[in-house]
């Protein structure tokens, strides 16, 4: 094990928000946002790509995405992905774009996203607290090896929790602002 490195566990626990940000963008609101389609992979050219990689996403008006496809032949491809990926959307195809009107959500597909948020949360928790493990866990390694004293270990541990609160406070903050968002608060 390293030795403590504060910094490395602060970058590490700002990406577990990052990560958890990243994959609340993902959950639909009613509204409509590229960061929809960003799970959606397309088979093209004889491999899987991601969706952005063939097309231009953009959201034109507030209940509608478009997807502009670069080459013309994949447009089949592109609509079969985006039917397939289970987001509940039905593309219209136009000959050169694909139109996305997003539906309004039902109660219980809200309430179904919002579970979904939750556990995304979830999961950035337990990779703060990991992080946080972590860190306990070379600090005791330093103060065995007589890099420093068990006051000073204290001291860092009681940063490693500060920081670790903070971070569970805004991962709190952030699932609790997409729930609100999703149930239409």
């Amino acid at each position: 094990m390293a030795a403590y490195d504060k910094a490395d566990l602060e970058r590490r626990m700002a990406g577990s928000i990052e990560a958890l940000k990243h994959d609340l963008a993902g959950l639909r609101t009613g509204r409509a946002s590229t960061a929809l389609l960003d799970p959606v992979t397309v088979e093209v050219y004889g491999s899987h790509m991601p969706l952005n990689q063939v097309a231009t996403v953009s959201a034109p008006e507030p209940r509608l995405l478009s997807v502009q496809v670069w080459d013309k032949s994949n447009i089949g491809p592109v609509e079969k992905a985006i039917r397939s990926a289970g987001l509940g959307l039905n593309p219209i195809n136009d000959g050169n774009t694909l139109r996305l009107p997003i539906p309004d959500l039902t109660e219980e597909r809200r309430k179904e996203l919002a579970k979904l948020a939750s556990s995304y949360a979830e999961k950035a928790r337990i990779a703060a607290r990991n992080v946080r493990r972590d860190g306990m866990d070379s600090l005791k390694t330093d103060e065995k090896k007589g890099l420093f004293g068990e006051d000073e270990r204290k001291r860092h541990e009681n940063e490693v929790q500060k920081l670790t609160d903070s971070t569970i406070a805004d991962i709190d903050a952030a699932a609790s602002a997409k729930e609100k968002e999703i149930l239409g608060q």
